[in-house]
This record gives C-alpha cells, structure tokens and sequence, in this order.
C-alpha cells in the first residue's frame, strides 16, 4: 500500500509564510508528477500547482509568485512554500501524486488526508 503524510499546516497571519510538506511510503517504484490542491469550505477541490519529475512546475493564477512548489525524488516528497499569504488563502490542502507502484504494472492516483491553512486579516 502507497500512503501520502502531509505537514506543515497551521494559523498564520496575512503576509506570513508557511511550507508544507507531503511525504509517499509505500511498495514505490516511481512517482511521476505530483501537486497540491486545495479546497475551501463550500468550493471544489482545486489545483494550484504541480510540479513533474523532472522539475518542471505550474501554477495557478492565484499563487503565481507567492507559493513555489519543489520535490526531493529521493525522499518521495514535495513541498509547498507559500509566502505572503492571504486570507482568502485559507483552505484545507491535499498533495496529489501520480504514482507506479510494486508489483508493476499498478499504477493510480494517490491523495494525502489534507493539512488546513488557516489565515487571519
């Protein structure tokens, strides 16, 4: 079994900085593109950035410039940093990632059980 532990979250005022961070544990063989999504209370689950194997990374609008996203492939972790937060950045966020798994040919998406951002005006 694949397992996602996300970290990191917390209560912080506007224009501070917080990183989390997701780690996968599991029967591994690779892990493909990886990203964060977030959900606030009454909205859907969206995704704010991904980041591929490789490095490659996107974003959404509403971080662009604020949050960077990275990965340590050999660790089988991503990390969100965001600065200067907003309030309405306050959301619970998931790690998402797009992993093969042992024995092989298995392979699915795997969700982290979320890490709420709460931040204060």
């Amino acid at each position: 079994q694949v397992q996602l532990v996300e970290s990191g979250g917390g209560l912080v005022q506007a224009g501070g900085s917080l990183r989390l961070s997701c780690a996968a544990s599991g029967r591994i063989f690779t892990i493909n593109a990886m990203g964060w999504y977030r959900q606030a209370p009454g909205n859907q689950r969206v995704l704010i950035a991904t980041i591929t194997r490789s490095g490659n990374t996107n974003y959404a609008d509403s971080v662009e410039g604020r949050f960077t996203i990275s990965r340590d492939n050999a660790k089988n972790t991503v990390y969100l940093q965001m600065n200067n937060l907003k309030p309405e950045d306050t959301a619970l966020y998931y790690c998402n990632a797009d992993i093969i798994t042992l024995p092989l040919p298995a392979r699915g998406p795997y969700w982290g059980q979320g890490t709420q951002v709460t931040v204060s005006s």
